[in-house]
């Protein structure tokens, strides 16, 4: 399939590569429901104070949530772990940028404050202490018809939140899309796996990894999909195994939050999903079994539609990829239509007749 425009493509010479999705940024009013979905969830609180709260997974990071006290709720932005000092003198360089400070959060460290062309705060961080990581069940032996390797046993998964692992991935809609793309893979060293785009041959998602060179990586730590409006879409945690994604929809359940969308098995990215709101309203992915890649495969060019969303499951709901038509939404849109080279009423009204 050819594009008819510029997909976002891996830059022969990035700033720097990111090692690592670090941690996300939320505004909320409320952080006690803030931190009682979280924690049903399965993350756990490393630090709070009176307008702060700070949470990890079990994996060997200080932490990988922020919650901030605010008068309006907000998605903010996100972290990225870079190698080294160099990295962050180098990102410092570039225009808007904070210089290189000192981290108060937990695990200390250094970090440089971007905002990308999209307005989301961008945090290039490095030197952080590691902590200890915390123990999880380990993944539930699996009969299968070839191999059997459970006899005399029973499966008996533990009814309470899962564990989560670790923080996986970040996707965001965007209404400047083809420049947002652009400036990660040029500061980031941001790889395409795949790109879904529309009837015309137009990119509409790019699903991004980290270059890890020869060590295998997600196949996507950042996916930007084109919108009328820079919004955050969802965030992804990986658990252990299918079980705990499971037990994760039983617990948020039985805790009266709202479903989002699973259980199911995505195509590209192949993770099996579960996604939930939370107090506010934003979208959280428990996750396992995700497709890893090295730097050397070439992206994949899909049609995109409903059903090149997941391989078997429910079906993608209206009301997932359906925004939220807010005052602010409406004025972003007007000022979007008139002043973004990739936001069009025809380009729009092609998405929505796509996941209709």
């Amino acid at each position: 399939m050819q594009l008819a425009t510029a997909q976002p493509a891996r830059h022969p010479d990035p700033t720097t590569k990111a090692t690592a999705l670090a941690y996300l940024i939320f505004d909320r009013p409320d952080l006690e429901r803030a931190a009682r979905f979280l924690d049903e969830f399965g993350l756990r609180t490393v630090s709070r104070t009176d307008d702060a709260l700070f949470l990890r997974g079990t994996a060997a990071t200080p932490f990988c949530y922020v919650v901030r006290r605010a008068r309006a709720a907000r998605f903010v932005g996100f972290g990225l772990q870079v190698r080294d000092r160099a990295a962050l003198d180098a990102l410092a360089r570039l225009p808007g940028a904070s210089a290189v400070e000192s981290s108060a959060w937990p695990g200390g460290g250094w970090r440089v404050r971007l905002t990308d062309p999209s307005g989301f705060r961008v945090d290039a961080v490095c030197g952080q202490t590691p902590v200890i990581e915390w123990p999880h069940r380990a993944p539930l032996p699996f009969n299968s018809v070839d191999t059997v390797v459970r006899v005399n046993g029973t499966q008996r998964p533990p009814v309470c939140a899962p564990d989560v692992i670790r923080l996986g991935h970040l996707v965001l809609e965007l209404a400047d899309y083809q420049a947002t793309c652009a400036w990660y893979t040029q500061h980031f060293g941001f790889i395409p796996s795949d790109v879904q785009v529309l009837p015309d041959g137009s990119p509409a998602v790019a699903f991004m990894r980290l270059d890890l060179g020869d060590t295998p990586a997600d196949h996507h730590t950042l996916a930007l999909a084109q919108g009328f409006a820079a919004v955050y879409s969802h965030s992804a945690f990986e658990v252990v195994d299918a079980d705990a994604v499971g037990m994760g929809q039983r617990m948020l359940q039985q805790g009266g939050w709202k479903h989002a969308w699973g259980i199911g098995r995505h195509i590209l990215g192949s993770q099996v999903f579960d996604y939930w709101h939370d107090a506010e309203g934003d979208k959280h992915e428990h996750y396992c079994d995700g497709d890893l890649f090295t730097a050397d495969r070439p992206p994949g060019i899909h049609a995109i539609s409903r059903e090149a969303m997941a391989q078997w499951g429910p079906a993608m709901p209206k009301s997932f990829t359906k925004p939220r038509m807010t005052l602010p939404a409406i004025l972003a849109l007007w000022r979007n239509l008139r002043r973004s080279p990739d936001v069009s009423l025809k380009k729009l009204k092609t998405l929505a007749k796509l996941f209709a």
